[in-house]
């Protein structure tokens, strides 16, 4: 993928009214693989001070989906996924990452790892998600 489908992608995400809430950012888009960002805030948290389980879902379906949609174009839409929490997740960023595992002509299988950031930089692993993507309309790539 080049930077013009870097850019085009993010535009995608800008036009998601809650990501822009929520302020995501498309870090890297292309060869099946996507990575989002979050700066974590204090009103994403929870009562005990963790990054809500909510705003992780959130990243691992949108990120997901944008992976999926590397390799099958934009017309894709969520099925399903899973999400298992591994630890609390605080530090200063929440990085998703996704990869596709399986790409049919109408389902994408994903991975997602969800990773919080701390101030030296240090990425900690607290939650892994799969999903299904459906392909929604036939892509325009070769």
């Amino acid at each position: 993928m080049s930077e013009a489908d870097l850019a085009l992608a993010q535009q995608v995400l800008k036009a998601q009214p809650f990501s822009t809430l929520l302020g995501a950012r498309l870090t890297a888009f292309g060869d099946g693989k996507a990575t989002l960002e979050v700066d974590i805030r204090q009103d994403l948290l929870q009562q005990n001070g963790f990054v809500h389980g909510g705003v992780l879902s959130y990243a691992a379906d949108n990120t997901l989906t944008f992976a999926a949609g590397t390799v099958v174009g934009a017309g894709v839409l969520t099925t399903g996924f899973a999400i298992d929490y591994l630890r609390p997740a605080f530090g200063t960023v929440l990085r998703a990452r996704a990869q596709v595992v399986r790409a049919g002509r109408s389902r994408v299988v994903c991975r997602c790892d969800l990773l919080v950031v701390d101030d030296q930089g240090t990425e900690t692993l607290c939650a892994v998600a799969q999903g299904t993507i459906a392909v929604s309309e036939p892509s325009t790539r070769p």
